[in-house]
């Protein structure tokens, strides 16, 4: 059982760790990341009861609406809801970079405990696929998330503020649903997951490199 505890923690530590010592300018507080990380533990077990009623109460289990709906819609929308009113709005959030940090955190802490329960029911055997695969693209989808809420956050009033926000949102909901969909429309899903989870990657850490930049010209 420790070991499954070790390797299903072990990857969103990690990440966490990588997205958090490239805060080179002003380091959020090690209390705000955590906490932020352990609301993202939270959320799981409000919207495992959503998904439950939807797909059980309500009766709407087409694969199609689970992976776009029920999946990837539900869980941006809340991860997205913990950042904006448990961080966006903090003093703390003082630079761009920040909303990534953030975003991560949420993200990586509703994947840890999801790959907790996986690889309880599963076991080891798909742990190195699930640190691969799920738990890092929820990270990534953190980094885009935070990307534009931070830059969102430090725009002028106005409309280019205003849409940065709702890209903050809709953006990380397009690409978990395309992450999902791609196991679901085709037997050849390994073919398609590799390109797209390199693409995703090169532009996460483009975005990273970005908001640093992007606070620095405007620091």
């Amino acid at each position: 059982m420790l070991a499954i505890v070790g390797a299903a923690i072990a990857p969103g530590i990690a990440i966490l760790s990588y997205v958090y010592l490239r805060d080179h300018l002003q380091p959020e507080p090690i209390s705000m990341v955590v906490r932020t990380f352990l609301f993202g533990i939270l959320l799981v077990f409000p919207i495992m009861l959503l998904q439950y009623i939807i797909q059980n109460e309500w009766d709407l289990n087409q694969a199609f609406f689970q992976a776009v709906i029920s999946s990837a819609l539900i869980e941006e929308f809340f991860k997205w809801l913990v950042v904006y009113h448990s961080a966006y709005k903090h003093v703390e959030f003082d630079e761009p970079y920040d909303g990534i940090v953030y975003s991560v955190a949420v993200s990586l802490g509703f994947a840890t405990l999801e790959n907790l329960f996986y690889l309880i029911l599963n076991g080891l055997d798909v742990a190195f696929w699930r640190a691969l695969l799920p738990v890092s693209s929820h990270a990534l989808f953190g980094i885009w998330m935070g990307y534009y809420m931070g830059l969102s956050k430090f725009s002028k009033p106005g409309k280019a503020k205003s849409i940065r926000l709702v890209v903050s949102l809709l953006l990380p909901i397009v690409l978990h649903a395309s992450y999902n969909l791609i196991f679901l429309t085709t037997e050849y899903w390994l073919w398609l997951i590799i390109p797209f989870m390199v693409i995703l990657w090169w532009n996460g850490l483009r975005k990273v490199r970005l908001a640093h930049e992007f606070a620095s010209k405007n620091g």
